[in-house]
């Protein structure tokens, strides 16, 4: 049986699911405005954390998260405390009196590794995304298919998350754009937090 055409059409609704606005882009483009590395590997981080959730679904265990009402609320509840947290930092660290750009970028963003485990928790702690591959994976692929097929969708997942992040972090750290950013740092760090906030508030109170 020729598996092409699901691929090829799970790939294009990977894409359209990265380029949706939410969580995962503000904590990109926050960070890669202030340092191109440190947005590289929070969406590193991030596209980890998106192929567990697909390995997760696969298995079959992001139908019993949707199923376990007790577990998703607890990481939706961590997921929304966890970015609440975060845009809170933003939001005080705009408000307070403006360091020099060497020290924004040391405070904010941290090492290589620190940015990879907030990207990490910013993308496990986000458990719609199980319950999206599981309605995805059991609509697109049929029963009984082969083992290579769910190792491509795996490697596809990972491989389209981690391209688009990346493309996000090489994007807003370019000249022009962390220019205008740092003429307007107070504003744009404040309105990136209070989008944090707003998305962890709004996952706490979803249904």
């Amino acid at each position: 049986m020729d598996y092409q055409p699901q691929l090829a059409t799970l790939a294009g609704i990977l894409l359209l699911a990265c380029a949706s606005p939410g969580p995962d882009f503000v904590a990109v483009t926050s960070h890669a405005l202030h340092e191109r590395r440190a947005g590289v590997f929070v969406g590193l981080g991030i596209a980890c954390a998106v192929t567990l959730w697909a390995v997760v679904a696969i298995l079959g265990f992001g139908l019993l998260i949707k199923e376990m009402f007790w577990l998703y609320e607890i990481i939706r509840m961590a997921g929304a405390i966890y970015l609440s947290y975060l845009g809170m930092r933003m939001l005080m660290a705009a408000f307070k009196k403006a360091p020099g750009d060497a020290e924004v970028s040391q405070v904010s963003c941290g090492s290589a590794g620190q940015a990879w485990r907030r990207g990490l928790l910013v993308g496990l702690t986000n458990p719609k995304t199980a319950t999206f591959f599981a309605t995805l994976f059991v609509t697109l692929l049929p029963v009984g298919a082969p083992a290579w097929v769910y190792l491509a969708v795996v490697g596809l997942v990972g491989g389209i998350t981690a391209l688009w992040m990346g493309l996000l972090a090489v994007f807003f750290s370019v000249g022009g754009v962390r220019s205008v950013y740092r003429r307007m740092r107070r504003p744009i760090d404040a309105l990136m937090g209070a989008a944090l906030v707003g998305l962890g508030l709004r996952m706490a109170t979803s249904r």
